[in-house]
């Protein structure tokens, strides 16, 4: 035990006092000389494997104090906070009342305290109701996108028209100077797409395969390229292809072609309303969640009007962490993935600064609920939970107890629970 004593400051400030026995900062001191005598040479012995006992005669074991506390450090102040129960948020300032040889340590943590919570209602809110009917006209604009996917483009001698696929060279060029990054060849353009410059497509509909064409435009005044912005330019343009997009049939053959399962379109049609139907309503149910909580939210008070600046902090760096790693999987490194989107990491940080706040208010709601509610989940929870989690990432489930602590899974079951009891709660209105 710590014997850790906790006393409340002004604000949100406290100071934790707590003790280091003697036989855990031993183990500390054993752990720093071990890395200390790697790097030192004395005569008669070979280099590392000097005794302690020898160490301690020619330096002190004082000497090895500092880093033997930043060994035990973490251990034995997460322990003085579990014993205190304080709610401590960023990084303690750790002081040292006594490191007296042989003697228990005795410490002092000042730390910042995560703020207070004024729950308001959270059981009953009233969420909008969500739509979760299908419709026709639901059935056939799907029906009409399977259409869109299994199209083709076809080759025709017709004129060019909105839709059809034109394939072209074209070469720009401003007062008689061709650019740089105005020319393509074999280039193919749907016409009606709005992906380039505004009136060039315009000006190709009604073309004809071998048709030439000169595209007169005038780059917008916002463009990329500031030495082209507000110009006019002439692009001359050969038209060597025009296809259009020749959409199969609705019907029976349609049906089978798009999904093995099926052998009619009116089997087809069942199938897509079940699918929209499923959507609709795990779109509901989210919409549903999100509306309850924030609504509890809402209806709750930070005492003091004020959150944290290191929790805030804090939050952005686990988004830019869960982000990294989800990109890491992928093989982009948080230096590529800068180099890719031009940006740096103050921008990033910026970015999820937006939102950061209202997501830690969430977050200290949904626990004040946990201790209002009383919520502790079971160890049948959670071996539950470590059983879930183990399917659905294809570990073993001791690999899932070394990554997560029982706290940590015990936190999570009682904010899903939470987040349970507040939906069922809701009215929809």
């Amino acid at each position: 035990m710590a014997n850790a004593v906790f006393t409340k400051g002004e604000g949100n400030k406290g100071t934790i006092k707590f003790e280091v026995p003697v036989d855990v900062y031993a183990k500390g001191i054993d752990a720093a000389f071990n890395e200390v005598k790697k790097q030192i040479s004395v005569p008669g012995f070979r280099k590392g494997k000097m005794p302690k006992q020898v160490f301690f005669q020619m330096y002190g074991e004082e000497s090895l104090y500092q880093d033997a506390l930043n060994k035990i450090l973490p251990d034995v102040y997460g322990e003085a906070v579990s014993e205190t129960g304080a709610m401590t948020v960023g990084q303690p300032k750790i002081e040292a009342e006594s490191m007296n040889k042989g003697e228990t340590w005795v410490l002092t943590a000042e730390v910042e305290l995560a703020p207070e919570i004024e729950l308001g209602q959270y059981k009953g809110v009233e969420v909008p109701a969500s739509d979760t009917s299908v419709s026709d006209a639901d059935v056939d604009e799907e029906l009409a996108n399977m259409q869109q996917g299994q199209s083709e483009l076809v080759l025709v001698e017709e004129a060019a028209k909105n839709g059809d696929t034109v394939v072209i060279d074209f070469d720009g060029s401003v007062d008689g100077v061709h650019f740089d990054g105005g020319q393509a060849d074999n280039y193919s353009l749907e016409l009606g797409s709005g992906s380039f410059i505004p009136g060039f497509e315009e000006q190709l509909v009604g073309a004809k395969a071998e048709d030439k064409v000169d595209v007169k435009v005038t780059f917008p005044e916002d463009y990329q390229a500031a030495d082209l912005a507000g110009k006019e330019a002439v692009f001359e343009v050969t038209v060597h292809e025009v296809k259009t997009k020749e959409v199969p049939a609705l019907d029976d053959e349609f049906a089978k072609d798009v999904d093995e399962e099926v052998e009619t379109l009116a089997e087809l049609k069942e199938k897509v309303k079940a699918r929209l139907a499923d959507q609709k309503a795990s779109a509901a149910k989210e919409a549903k969640e999100d509306a309850a909580v924030a609504a509890a939210v809402d209806n709750a008070k930070v005492v003091g009007d004020e959150i944290p600046a290191s929790m805030i902090d804090e939050d952005v760096h686990r988004q830019m962490n869960q982000m990294f790693a989800s990109m890491q999987q992928q093989g982009i490194s948080p230096e590529l993935y800068y180099q890719i989107t031009g940006t740096s990491e103050d921008d990033l940080h910026k970015q999820y600064e937006e939102g950061a706040e209202r997501r830690v208010k969430t977050n200290l709601v949904l626990e004040a609920i946990v201790k209002a509610e009383d919520i502790k989940p079971s160890d049948e929870e959670i071996a539950a939970e470590v059983k879930s989690l183990a399917e659905a990432y294809n570990m073993e489930e001791d690999a899932v107890r070394n990554a997560l602590s029982d706290d940590m899974l015990s936190h999570d079951i009682a904010i899903k629970s939470v987040v349970d009891l507040i939906v069922a709660e809701a009215v929809e209105a």
